[in-house]
């Protein structure tokens, strides 16, 4: 039987520090990504691919608030579906051309995916997520009183928009997606978290404006495919325990009842490794079997547990 992986891979995977993002760059990147990947449906697995898009909206919002004046505005639900497809596109491309270099014949199909969420979510109350671009005081108060934003400072870089980040209740494509896997299709999907939607009380899909955790809505589809591994890609080699301190120690093996304990003596933030931490620990309580956190740099180590961090039920 085939292994099956869900790899999730940071927004900054494609667009690397000191880059632009240029199209040709998060090409190159999304090219050196999938020959690493395509080594590992060459070794056997069965892959989905998803993906974080924290750059590439940042922009698609800035496009829209400067070209506002002249074109339709984008709000946020589809500002995500429009990097979806974006960022979709140049890893399909990718995946395509090393599948092919590496002579394998796997079809690669981008599902443009929407994840529900609740409005009764706390998240809803306390918007702490920073989106868009940076504005000065009296624009961040206009924004404020015309569309209603929560704005918050920069000391250093001025006012930002913050919106909620709820956690993910179902993702309305997963039966789609596991069709599709199982015509022996790679699928890429969830781009961003997924496209955030409520459902109303008369079955309305209605999209909202909120961001979705990439890696906590990737957990919630790996646990309902029935994934083995959970791949979660991030900029460090592993995990760290005191991370940038004097005491700083990686981890290479540990249990989901020792990281839990971890993140509860305050290893992980809530802004950085702390998600993927308790993303870990529901897919594992939820059945997966194993899950790998490291950068993409050292995605086939960490496969044969010569890298990253491996975390077992």
């Amino acid at each position: 039987m085939l292994r099956s992986a869900l790899i999730a891979i940071g927004g900054n995977s494609l667009i690397r520090a000191g880059q632009r993002g240029t199209a040709l760059e998060q090409l190159t990147n999304a090219r050196e990504t999938s020959c690493r990947i395509a080594q590992l449906v060459t070794d056997g697995w069965r892959i989905i691919i998803t993906h974080g898009n924290g750059p590439q909206v940042g922009a698609a919002l800035l496009r829209s608030e400067r070209a506002s004046q002249e074109v339709y505005p984008q709000p946020l639900d589809v500002c995500v579906a429009t990097t979806q497809s974006e960022i979709g596109y140049l890893l399909q491309r990718g995946m395509l051309n090393a599948l092919r270099s590496a002579r394998i014949c796997t079809p690669v199909m981008t599902i443009l995916t929407q994840v529900q969420v609740s409005s009764s979510d706390q998240a809803f109350r306390n918007p702490t997520k920073p989106i868009g671009p940076f504005y000065s005081k009296s624009v961040a108060e206009e924004r404020q009183r015309s569309f209603g934003w929560t704005m918050v400072e920069d000391a250093e870089r001025g006012y930002r928009r913050v919106v909620a980040s709820p956690e993910p209740v179902a993702v309305l494509e997963q039966e789609i997606i596991r069709q599709v896997m199982e015509l022996g299709i790679i699928v890429i999907a969830l781009g961003g978290g997924g496209i955030p939607i409520v459902i109303e009380e008369d079955q309305t899909v209605k999209g909202i404006e909120a961001v979705i955790d990439k890696d906590r809505a990737s957990a919630l589809l790996a646990s309902g495919l029935g994934i083995d591994c959970l791949i979660i890609s991030t900029d460090v080699e592993q995990v760290y325990l005191d991370y940038k301190r004097p005491k700083q120690r990686g981890l290479k093996r540990a249990t989901a009842g020792q990281m839990q304990r971890y993140l509860e003596q305050g290893h992980f933030p809530s802004g950085s490794m702390g998600p993927k931490i308790e993303s870990a620990i529901r897919f594992l309580q939820r059945g997966g079997k194993e899950v790998i956190i490291t950068s993409c740099d050292h995605l086939l180590d960490a496969i044969q547990g010569k890298a990253g961090t491996q975390i077992t039920p």
